[in-house]
């Protein structure tokens, strides 16, 4: 039998290689970043076409390559960082396998353009798929310049599996707002499309996340620092009350190197107990220093693992570090009986110099607390979002839906039973015998037994049906604001206003941009209640983004889903009786009143032959 094993040729195995290091066009951005970085430069630019698929240009003034290293720098394993294998737990370099040029130039057509500043012309070089078609002198500033074009289109399986620009895009903002945050003191700049994203001058750290995020942010964050023997640890946390419902803005920074650790993140989250609800997630971009000789970055083709000779001595320096500082900067709640101010102003009652005063509370003299809720002047207790449901339309003929149910997705330990028509007609005659129970379950009476309603669960499904309904049709009801409101978002934030401007509109958003990074709201969907559209429009751009990381979900769906609870009454929210009557006969309209839009019931059904099961 002959021989079957045999070498693999050199530009197979770049491929093979480029698949585990250039996953997608925000590969290739960090690689070119990073050794920008490393080769001292002190302006970065960054340029796209088509989110990376048609091009990207990375510019930098470093040291640049002779014209034997620019040809050398795309062989596989060629690198400048190391040395011996004695190298590899020393390493100060952002790269340091060899592998980035060489992967890319196999899946990509590439131009480099490098001089360096004591030669008096540059190098060109021009690669497809592993082979060098150009090498000659050129006209070229100080420093380097890569274009990478037409990427993945020697694998266009791999092509294929690209996302839609948009998302794409946001993958190399992160990976370009982690270079920035770790280089603070270089200047970075992002164009897509000829539009510039990014313009951030050298500074320091909390001018560079200030640039990348918002100025917002200034007031947003406290300073961490903290200096062991083993470890320095420097940087900023977020405030608890600016947390965040998605991971997006955490950052951990080792040796200036970006990694992903979920054993420090725990440490954090282990510092900001008691303060943070739940499913929130605090801003933190921290900076630790640590000796090269107790770590190892020789993990994962990506560079983004790192392993500690002590994690625990770590974590603990690193969560006493930040519960520090949320004590230093009064974040963390304290009861210092010495120190606390509120009770000084206190001083006891003087019988003979002080006068008592009668209270002034206003009292209704009419109130009868057995009458109807309607006519007793609640109707301040707005629980639909400030709209008043005496204005609305009612309908329900959905009522004859609830005795048809059949759901196996509500969990409730009483079946929904069905009921006859005499229940129908009882219901809508005894329209008065509808409770509020502590501002969160609304009780109503039918002939065959009792209904409990979860009164959020129910106005989210209302909404929710009501925004599926705008979106389908492209038309949404829209109130005017009277003062509109500005609101900055961060380039990244931008981006996606405008990937889902179109839906907006259609909810009822009118919503315009005004500068750079900047919108106005000059009206909102009548559902929601006036004030909260800052709020509701940064809870839908976190929302999405947290979902945009699934596979396949549906943008419509979840803008409604989203929507429709920011938007719906909360639990606690005092009802009076027209404004429950309305919401049961609203709930009963929709297309799918038995179930809220998590998934969990919205309201139960006690037969009476249950209820007296109860009572044994």
């Amino acid at each position: 039998m002959s021989n079957i094993i045999h070498l693999l040729p050199d530009a197979v195995a770049n491929q093979i290689a480029a698949g585990e290091v250039i996953q997608r066009p925000a590969s290739a951005v960090k690689e070119l970043m990073e050794n920008a970085v490393d080769a001292g430069a002190t302006s970065i630019k960054v340029v796209l076409k088509d989110a990376g698929r048609a091009l990207i240009q990375i510019i930098d003034n470093g040291l640049g390559m002779s014209p034997a290293d620019a040809k050398l720098c795309f062989e596989r394993h060629a690198t400048s960082k190391l040395a011996s294998a004695a190298d590899l737990f020393k390493i100060k370099t952002m790269g340091f396998r060899g592998e980035a040029m060489a992967s890319i130039a196999a899946i990509a057509q590439v131009e480099l353009k490098t001089k360096r500043a004591e030669d008096n012309t540059g190098t060109l070089v021009r690669i497809e798929a592993s082979q060098i078609t150009l090498v000659e002198p050129c006209s070229s500033s100080d420093g380097t310049s890569i274009s990478i074009k037409n990427l993945f289109y020697v694998t266009p399986a791999r092509r294929n599996f690209l996302k839609s620009n948009s998302v794409e895009l946001r993958h190399i903002i992160d990976e370009f707002q982690r270079q920035a945050l770790a280089h603070p003191d270089l200047f970075f700049s992002l164009h897509h499309d000829g539009n510039e994203l990014f313009h951030l001058p050298a500074g320091n750290l909390k001018q560079r996340i200030t640039g990348i995020f918002g100025n917002n942010y200034a007031e947003r964050i406290v300073p961490v620092e903290e200096s062991t023997e083993q470890v320095s640890i420097e940087g900023y946390i977020g405030k608890p009350a600016f947390a965040k419902k998605t991971r997006g803005e955490q950052y951990f920074f080792v040796n200036n190197r970006f990694i992903k650790d979920n054993y420090l993140n725990h440490a954090i989250n282990n510092a900001f107990d008691q303060l943070l609800g739940d499913n929130s997630f605090p801003l933190y971009i921290l900076f630790l220093t640590v000796d090269p000789s107790h770590i190892d970055v020789n993990v994962h083709p990506t560079k983004t693992e790192i392993k500690f000779e002590d994690e625990k001595l770590i974590y603990a320096v690193l969560r006493a570090a930040v519960k520090r500082a949320l004590g230093k900067y009064n974040i963390s709640p304290s009861i210092d009986f010495n120190t606390e101010t509120s009770f000084g102003n206190l001083k006891p009652f003087d019988p003979l110099n002080d006068e008592i005063k009668i209270p002034t509370i206003p009292v209704n003299p009419s109130f009868n607390p057995f009458g109807s809720a309607a006519n007793q002047g609640n109707s301040a207790h707005s629980g639909y979002a400030g709209q008043s449901y005496a204005k609305q339309k009612t309908d329900i003929a959905g009522w004859e839906t609830l005795y048809q149910i059949a759901d196996s997705n509500v969990n409730s330990q009483s079946q929904l039973i069905a009921a006859t028509n005499d229940d129908i007609h009882h219901v809508t005659a005894t329209r008065n015998n509808t409770f509020q129970i502590h501002g969160q379950y609304i009780l109503t009476q039918i002939k065959s037994g009792i209904i409990l309603i979860d009164q959020q669960a129910a106005h989210e499904r209302i909404l929710f049906e009501k925004f599926i309904a705008a979106l389908a049709n492209n038309q949404g009801s829209a109130q005017q604001s009277l003062f509109p409101q500005s609101i900055a978002l961060s380039a990244a934030d931008f981006e996606l206003f405008q990937e889902l401007s179109e839906e907006l509109k259609a909810l009822g958003f009118d919503i315009r941009e005004f500068g750079k990074n900047t919108i106005v709201v000059q009206g909102y969907p009548a559902e929601i209640e006036s004030g909260n559209e800052e709020k509701i429009i940064l809870a839908l751009l976190e929302n999405y983004k947290q979902q945009a990381t699934i596979t396949k979900f549906d943008k419509k769906e979840q803008l409604a889903k989203s929507l429709a609870r920011q938007a719906s009454i909360k639990s606690g929210n005092i009802l009076n009786t027209e404004e429950i009557n309305q919401l049961i006969d609203e709930l009963f309209a929709c297309e799918f009143p038995q179930v809220g839009i998590s998934g969990k019931a919205s309201f139960i059904k006690l037969s009476l032959t249950d209820l007296s099961k109860l009572f044994g």
